[in-house]
C-alpha cells in the first residue's frame, strides 16, 4: 500500500505539471485534527481548474493516479443532478487500497467552497487566486446551539413519527417500521443526544457523521442504551427497542430542557407513549386504539 507521502506527491505533482490546475486543496479527516488515524482515510483533494469539460471529456487521465480496483462517478447520477461546469468528482479506490476522492471544481465555485468547509488547507496556489482560510478546524461540524423553535420541532417529530412505526409493527409491515425507526425517528434522538454533549461541552465538539463519536462523552449506561435501540427485523424485538428508545428520549429531552432552557412539552410525550402502549397490546381483530 502506497503510504501517505507517495500518495500526496503524486496528487502534487499532477497538479503542478498540468496548466488547467492553477490551486490545490485538501479537506476531511486527513486536515481533521481530531480525526483518528488509520489506513481507511481518504484523500479529499480538490483541484481547481479553469474549465471542467476537458476533465470529463478524457476517461483515461485518472489512471494516472494508480490501479483502479473500482470506482464512483457520482456526478453521473440520473438521481442526484448536478452541475458538471462547476463541478465533478471521481471517487477510486485502488488495487493497493488507497481511496482517493478527487474532484474539479471551476475557480468561482472553489472560491466558495474552501471558505464555507472548515477543514480545507491550500496546499498549492499557482497565481493565488484563493482567499485566505484560518487554520483547518472542525468549526464548520461542531454541534450547533438550538433554538426553542428547534427543540420543539424535534420532539414533535420524533413523538409523531413514531405513530407510523406502531402502524406498522401492528400491520407487520417490518421493512416500512424499520425505515421509519432508523431514518426519521432515530435521527431526532441523535439530535437531541448531541445537543446534550453540546451543553455538556460549551458546544466546542463534534460528534460525527452518525453520531459516530458520541461514545467519547455519554456515559456508558447511556451509550450502550442507545446502542439497545438498533434492533433485528423481529416485532417483538423491534417494540422492545421502540420503549428504549421513547425512555432515552424523554430522559434527554429532559436534560436538555433543563440545562438549555428550554420548555419540554411532557403532555406531548404523554400521548404518544400512551398510544404506543395502546397499539402494542392492540388486538389484530380490534376496532379503535383508544
Amino acid at each position: 500500500m502506497r503510504n501517505e507521502k507517495e500518495m500526496m506527491d503524486l496528487i502534487m505533482y499532477t497538479a503542478r505539471e498540468d496548466d488547467r490546475v492553477r490551486a490545490v486543496y485538501m479537506n476531511g479527516s486527513r486536515t481533521n485534527p481530531n480525526s483518528p488515524k488509520d489506513i481507511f482515510q481518504d484523500y479529499d483533494i480538490v483541484y481547481v481548474v479553469k474549465e471542467t469539460a476537458s476533465f470529463i471529456k478524457d476517461k483515461e487521465w485518472i489512471k494516472r493516479f494508480g490501479d483502479i480496483l473500482f470506482m464512483q462517478y457520482p456526478d453521473e447520477s440520473p438521481d442526484y443532478p448536478s452541475d458538471v461546469d462547476k463541478s465533478y468528482a471521481w471517487l477510486m479506490v485502488f488495487t493497493d487500497g488507497n481511496r482517493l476522492d478527487l474532484t474539479v471544481k471551476e475557480i468561482s465555485h472553489a472560491k466558495e467552497n474552501v471558505v464555507e468547509d472548515s477543514l480545507c488547507i491550500i496546499l498549492l496556489d499557482k497565481d493565488g487566486i484563493l482567499p485566505p482560510i484560518p487554520e483547518s478546524s472542525e468549526e464548520s461540524y461542531l454541534v450547533k446551539i438550538p433554538s426553542q423553535a428547534q427543540f420543539e420541532a424535534t420532539c414533535n417529530e420524533f413523538w409523531w413519527c413514531l405513530n407510523n412505526i406502531a402502524k406498522g409493527l401492528w400491520r407487520e409491515e417490518v421493512t416500512y417500521a424499520q425505515d421509519m425507526l432508523n431514518f426519521v425517528v432515530r435521527k431526532q434522538l441523535e439530535k437531541l443526544l448531541s445537543w446534550k454533549i453540546g451543553l455538556m461541552t460549551d458546544f466546542n465538539v463534534s460528534v460525527g457523521k452518525s453520531g459516530k463519536y458520541m461514545h467519547k462523552w455519554l456515559s456508558k449506561e447511556e451509550w450502550d442504551t442507545y446502542l439497545k435501540t438498533f434492533c433485528c427485523a423481529d416485532v417483538d424485538s423491534m417494540w422492545d427497542s421502540v420503549d428504549i428508545m421513547c425512555k432515552l428520549f424523554v430522559d434527554t429531552a429532559k436534560y436538555v430542557a433543563e440545562k438549555g432552557g428550554y420548555v419540554f412539552n411532557q403532555e406531548e410525550a404523554d400521548n404518544c407513549l400512551l398510544f404506543l402502549k395502546k397499539v402494542r397490546t392492540l388486538s389484530a381483530d380490534a376496532d379503535s386504539v383508544l
